[in-house]
């Protein structure tokens, strides 16, 4: 049966007839009849009225009142018979009166299918799309100040309704819960209440009151008529199989649903070679068989994403205009699973894949765009490509057109060129999005991009908390104080054609992103101010019936020809979360960009610095290492070695080629803020490829500062001083000279003489400010300092708004001041901010653009035209950025990872010994040279301590200057009383007290650390205040129990109690033990807990030990195996004390509060400060506590397997090396340090020996979680030993826990395997390369093996054997949890 929709005349413009298909299809010819007027007519054919028919349905409609708000070009994408029974469906529901819902799988079909049937039925609309931002004011009224006076403007749910609009709601998962509630009453009965007094009422219920009581009554009654005309069609993903909020069950009743199944492959061939009738039919076919195999059930069951089966007619494009382009490529432009998905389901495509659409060399590697022509004045280019096929790409305005020109640092690879052209392929057909590790290259590929095909470029720094009204319009006030919208960059972008560049993907929330979803797959957008941006052929197809002025009067702009958005984002993994998602793959096409090969890198060397090519390819071969390494620590250097890093390394060899090759290559990894293993395994690397370090004394006395008005010499570096009027910002400190310090700033002067911006990084009180400060005051640079937290937002870095007299006032922050003047920037504490606010510096200091919150723009260029919307970057201006050090215990965010290789990195370190003995001295002349060393030794052990983990806080160079200080002014004081003032933070930490004793006793310093130590006591002292109960004490007693817990201080009644005697409480006296009630204690004197008989004390001892004892019976220990279970505990309390304070340390971090905005009490929002203006409710924001979005996937924790030697060896070589003693400890160690982190690490503990390969002693779902119970483990441990048979099954062990562990690995976040072994593996026939083979067996489990035991060199040979990092020699028993304590550090930070 034909399908033809023919005499349709709207507007007196004819639909074309569109679609004639399907001989068997039962739904009956669609038609449209207009009704024309005339004279002799009757009533019934008014002008106007439209009969629709699809099938046996029919319906008379009206033409819109407002024909340029009725979509256009959208009947000729949906129809085909599919599409007629869904557009069926709708007319019947449109009959009903009845309000719909379209649900389905990610893509534009639903929304597309809703608008053509707008398009046929002649209906206006109005479009919302939904976010997690969206309020109340989006939908119903907005107050906006006009004429100096607030008045409430009708929004898209308000108008539709009183002008019979139909109301499209795009994203219904993606609103919070409290807002869409609030259309219940309108969906329902038609009726809701306005801000504005005024009440819309149901057209029937409004016509009965207007008969009854007449017009005047109604507009005094505030009421208003809701047109018959309006209803509402809802957009939605079905939830909880997508992320997303689910329909709340009333708003849920008031729906009628239909799902929207993806077009079946017989209409999709059909309909791609209707439409692409030269293209390869085989190719096509090839193309969709993979596609729907890829979307199909079984792959869904097997954990794939949804394939974007509504991005399919673009691939075909690509097929039509380059027929020679391999099925293969352009699928993964589709599906880029390389960089989203687990080993498992990438096999599972390259299985799909291989079986339709197999790689057969069809496109050689060296490809390239041979050429690109451009017509004058006009918007498309030719590419041609050199192959010599052709297309036509669209093409900016700009007249930039040699690319050495633009980017003369720019060289050319094999590999971006055949980027490049696979890019214009894509750039024919859609958007772009872009996918690389950070330093690949991206930035630079799209700079090149952009000039090839003469774009101007817009570039957006994606952020966290970007708001999906931010990304499109930003509201402010006019000079009188209206409130006007402006355009964000990106409309902009869309309206001038230009290039819109999306950097940082990744980091943009995704409901931020769904308010695009329009704007990319149609080239329509609805804006909050009620602008429409249509795609420019509807534009023009609708100007010209109904002119320009009325597209103008509408506020319907149209969208440019040539514009286009490339997305940049890094792959997800590691810090980054899954961010592709079956949404996010319905909106590009993907290019996944890897790091530039070592052949590639090396011939950019060689052509940019050529004098650096010898060292470098010691680094090149470091850096392919890394980035090949199977082993997740050497692999995640590797971005710390990017592209960008390597070329910086380079431009520094080159102009100073006797720089330390060594030194720069650790500071750019920050290597000695890294874990001890992955800092091991690194060493051991740049060792293999000959990078050593070089013997220079940098203590040498002959560095020297010189500086006189017009030139600065440090060592061997000469600058001439910069001339500045702003000698008032330029820094003027006390500075002392010391040869590590002058080195550290002979350092970052050769990093500004080569243009870098610095990151200095380092602990806490190692003089970060102070060097910055005096290298500001030698190169007499002027400054403007920012100091960063937790609270800073991106409006706040880049401008400071405020509203005087009710217009909205915008002030320069430090950042524009010193762009705009040329000043260096410090920023200070940047760790401390969001990562995503520091992340919008990266593209200022990448390209020297940026776009500013406020709307400004700073641009590099100054040829530009300069507006008051345009800040020129000024060519002196400096970025100086100070940080402490990465992980714990200052737990920062990530700063380095997202920007370390876009600076120059600078670790700043405590001085040496020698350096600090001469600062200390210069601040205290006059302290004996004795005490100094003494101060310098002890603050020397306790930093080796820190870097061992066995103390949290590391002892800074500003500690020891503040004790020398005093000492200098007070004289009279004691070393002891001076040193308590650094040291009585920690009196109160048990573990701290005996470590930070011990190292103080062993320099002379005999400090005993407790809370009831105070201070020596002064002679002469005017005051003392002391507290006496005036009573004594009798017998010890626990005392009687209040049942209301009411606080009870002093006497001796009371259990509980503070400040008392004989009964068992806190701070007071002669009570038989400490009892805490959760009071505040009241503390009596020391001096009256001496004065306690003897008799007494002996009591309350006693009566402690009876509780002690209690203790152990009811966990059924006694104390006899209390004292062995502290044999094998007290050995390793200390490492099971400082794996604890780390844990702990993370777990608060990880429980952090947020920020939650849109409150009506709390701190002034200042996004929403024009809001607050015109009198909204919704402006302010408060911390809280943020529940995971609903869908949001689960933070799984790591898994990890210790196993243990339990074979007779262990047993019987005890007595001769204490291997089983140790290996117990190790145990004991790990079960008391995980001891309330099972919910962030689950463990067990499994044995082989001669008769097992995986005996358990704990179960993961049951961990110990006493004394007892863990001794009985190492009990077992001991027995097993004792009375096993003689074998060894370490093999079957390993592999058999690398398989139990990998099928395990959905519930986890990273497993992890320890084994514990003697070395003498040859006995039983273990080869090394076995043992290899089995430690890395699996990719998802991370293995090590720590040996315990060896013949002679039978450990080192079976390590060197082993893959890096793998393996541990422990001749030295009593390193074993050191060792495990290592391994814990280089993997467990991430889980929190």
């Amino acid at each position: 049966m034909s399908m033809i929709l023919a005499n349709v005349w709207k507007y007196r413009v004819g639909y074309r007839q569109f679609f004639i298909h399907n001989k068997q299809t039962q739904i009956q010819a669609m038609s449209s009849d207009r009704k024309r007027t005339g004279e002799g007519t009757n009533l019934n054919d008014d002008e106007g009225i439209l009969k629709i028919t699809i099938g046996d349905v029919k319906k008379l409609t009206k033409a819109s009142k407002t024909p340029e708000l009725v979509p256009i070009e959208y009947l000729n994408m949906t129809c085909n018979q599919e599409a007629m029974s869904h557009l069926r469906w709708m007319l019947q529901k449109d009959i009903l009166g009845q309000d719909m819902f379209l649900i389905g799988k990610p893509g534009p079909l639903r929304r597309r299918l809703a608008l053509a049937y707008l398009e046929l039925t002649n209906k206006s609309v109005e479009f919302v799309s939904l976010s997690q931002d969206t309020t109340e004011a989006d939908l119903k009224q907005r107050r906006e100040i006009i004429g100096g006076t607030a008045k409430y403007i009708n929004q898209s749910a308000v108008k539709a309704a009183i002008e019979g609009h139909v109301l499209i709601l795009d994203g219904i998962e993606k609103a919070e819960r409290n807002v869409l509630p609030i259309l219940n009453n309108l969906l329902e009965n038609r009726e809701i209440h306005l801000e504005d007094g005024r009440f819309l009422v149901a057209p029937k219920t409004y016509d009965k009151l207007l008969q009854e009581h007449g017009l005047e009554h109604m507009m005094k009654w505030n009421l208003v008529r809701v047109s018959e005309d309006f209803f509402v069609i809802a957009l939605g993903l079905p939830v909880p199989t997508y992320n997303g909020i689910p329909l709340d069950p009333p708003l849920r009743s008031r729906f009628q649903a239909r799902h929207i199944m993806t077009p079946s492959y017989t209409n999709m061939l059909n309909d791609l070679i209707a439409e692409y009738p030269t293209a390869p039919k085989e190719k096509l076919e090839n193309v969709l068989s993979c596609a729907y195999a890829l979307a199909s059930p079984e792959s869904s069951e097997l954990g794939l994403h949804d394939f974007p089966i509504e991005n399919v007619p673009v691939v075909a494009k690509l097929i039509y205009n380059n027929p020679s382009v391999s099925p293969n490529s352009v699928l993964k432009r589709l599906y880029p699973y390389e960089s989203f998905m687990n080993p498992d389901g990438k096999r599972s495509v390259n299985g799909i894949l291989s079986s339709f659409c197999p790689e057969n060399g069809d496109e050689p590697t060296n490809r390239r765009v041979a050429s690109v022509r451009r017509p004058d004045n006009q918007n498309e280019a030719e590419v041609v490509l050199d192959n010599s096929k052709r297309f036509t790409v669209p093409s900016g305005n700009s007249t930039f057109i040699n690319v050495a020109a633009v980017f003369p640092e720019f060289v050319d690879t094999g590999y971006q060129n055949a980027v490049l052209s696979d890019l214009a392929l894509s750039h024919s057909a859609a958007d772009i999005c872009i996918i690389g590790p950070r330093g690949s290259g991206k930035t630079a590929i799209v700079n090149r991009f952009a000039t090839t095909f003469h774009y101007d470029v817009e570039t957006i720094s994606l952020y966290q908390d970007l708001t999906a009204r931010d990304l499109i319009q930003q509201r402010t006030t006019l000079p009188n104080g209206d409130t006007v919208w402006k355009y964000s960059p990106l409309v902009v972008a869309a309206i001038e054609g230009k290039l819109a560049i999306l950097d940082g993907l990744h980091r943009l929330h995704l409901s931020t992103l769904s308010v695009l979803h329009r704007l990319i797959q149609d080239r329509d957008l609805q804006l909050h101010d009620g602008t429409r941006l249509l795609r420019s052929d509807r534009y023009d197809k609708l100007a010209k019936k109904l002119g320009v002025d009325v597209m103008d009067k509408s506020n319907i702009i149209r969208v440019h020809s040539a514009f286009r958005i490339i997305a940049l984002a890094e792959p997800p993994g590691g810090t980054i979360p899954q961010w592709i998602t079956p949404e996010v793959l319905n909106m590009f096409i993907f290019h996944e960009l890897r790091p530039l090969s070592a052949v590639e890198e090396l011939k950019i060397v060689q052509h940019l610095y050529p004098n650096s090519v010898k060292p470098m390819k010691r680094l090149v071969a470091v850096t392919k290492k890394l980035r090949e390494s199977s082993d997740i620590y050497l692999n995640s250097l590797a971005p710390s070695l990017s592209t960008r890093q390597l070329l910086r390394i380079s431009k520094r060899l080159d102009k100073y080629p006797d720089s330390d090759f060594y030194s720069i290559v650790n500071k750019a990894c920050l290597s000695q803020f890294l874990p001890q293993l992955t800092k091991q395994i690194l060493e051991k690397t740049l060792y293999s490829c000959s990078i050593q370090p070089i013997s220079e004394n940098v203590e040498d006395s002959s560095i020297n500062c010189k500086y006189d008005d017009d030139y600065l010499t440090i060592g061997n570096t000469t600058i001439a001083r910069y001339k500045t009027s702003a000698s008032s910002k330029v820094p003027n400190i006390l500075f002392y000279n010391l040869p590590q310090h002058l080195k550290q700033l002979e350092l970052m002067l050769q990093d500004f003489v080569l243009g870098e911006h610095l990151l200095l990084v380092g602990n806490q009180g190692v003089g970060k400010n102070k060097l910055v400060d005096r290298f500001l005051q030698l190169v007499n640079r002027p400054r403007e300092y920012i100091q960063l937290h937790r609270d800073t937002t991106v409006q706040s870095l880049t401008s400071q708004q405020t509203v005087i007299d009710g217009v909205l006032q915008i002030e320069d922050s430090p950042l524009v001041k010193a762009v705009k003047n040329g000043y260096v920037l410090v920023i200070d504490e940047a760790d401390k901010a969001p990562a995503h606010v520091t992340c919008v510096l990266k593209n200022l200091v990448e390209t020297g653009n940026m776009r500013l919150a406020d709307g400004r723009q700073i641009i590099s260029n100054s040829n530009i035209v300069n507006d008051d919307s345009m800040i020129v970057l000024h060519p002196d201006f400096r970025m100086i950025v100070l940080a402490n050090r990465p992980g714990f215990p200052f737990l920062g965010n990530n700063l380095f990872s997202t920007l370390g290789d876009v600076f120059s990195c600078h670790i700043v370190d405590n001085p040496s010994r020698e350096s600090e003995t001469q600062l200390l001295k210069s601040y205290g002349p006059d302290v004996s040279v004795e005490v100094i060393d003494q101060v310098i030794a002890a603050f020397g052990d306790l930093r080796q301590l820190f870097d061992q983990n066995l103390v949290s806080y590391p002892y800074s160079t500003r500690e020891a200057v503040n004790i020398i200080k005093h000492l200098q002014i007070y004289p009279q004081d004691t070393l002891l009383d001076a040193i308590r003032n650094v040291f009585d933070f920690d009196c109160y930490s048990k573990e701290a007290q005996e470590v930070i004793t011990n190292v103080l006793n062993k320099h002379k310093l005999p400090i005993k650390l407790s809370p009831w130590a105070g201070p020596t006591q002064k002679k002469n002292l005017q005051i003392t205040v002391e507290k006496e109960s005036g009573l004594d004490v009798s017998s010890p007693k626990h005392g009687k129990v209040d049942e209301k817990n009411e606080p009870h201080v002093g006497g001796n009644t009371w259990a509980g109690g503070t400040g008392g005697r004989d009964t068992a409480g806190l701070g007071g006296k002669g009570g038989p033990y400490r009892l805490d009630a959760k009071h505040k204690v009241f503390q009596v004197s020391d001096a009256e807990k001496d004065a306690v008989p003897e008799h007494v004390k002996e009591a309350a001892r006693q009566m402690g030990q009876k509780a002690y004892k209690e203790r152990l019976k009811e966990i059924e220990m006694t104390e006899y195996d209390d004292k062995v279970y502290n044999e094998y505990s007290l050995p390793v309390k200390n490492q099971v004390q400082a794996l604890r304070v780390i844990l702990n340390s993370l777990q608060a971090k990880s429980q952090e509060r947020q920020w939650v905005r849109h409150q009506t009490s709390g701190e002034l929002d200042d996004s929403k400060l024009i809001e607050g203006v015109i009198g909204e409710r919704s402006i302010y924001r408060k911390r809280g506590n943020v529940d995971p979005q609903i869908g949001a996937p689960q933070l799984k924790p790591k898994r990890l397997r210790f196993i243990v030697d339990v074979s007779g060896s262990m047993y019987r070589f005890n007595n001769y090396d204490g291997r089983l003693d140790r290996e117990l400890e190790a145990v004991i160690m790990v079960m008391e340090a995980l001891s309330g982190f099972e919910d962030k690490i689950s463990y067990d503990i499994v044995g082989h020996s001669g008769e097992t390969e995986c005996l358990k002693f704990v179960d993961k779902s049951n961990p110990p979680t006493d004394n007892k119970r863990r001794l009985d483990v190492i009990k077992k441990m001991h027995a097993h030993t004792q009375f096993c048979m003689a074998g060894d099954n370490t093999l079957q062990s390993v592999i058999y826990a690398q398989k139990t562990l990998e099928a395990e690995r959905t519930d986890f976040d990273e497993a992890i395997i320890i084994l514990l072994s003697d070395a003498n593996l040859s006995r039983y026939n273990i080869r090394p390369d076995r043992l290899a083979a089995a430690l890395n067996l699996s990719k998802d489990v991370q293995s090590f093996a720590i040996f315990i035991g060896s013949l002679g060199d039978q450990a080192d040979m079976l390590t060197k054997s082993l893959p890096a990092g793998k393996s541990f020699v422990c001749m030295d028993l009593k390193n074993i949890p050191q060792i495990i304590q290592q391994i814990f550090m280089s993997s467990i930070m991430s889980v929190f």
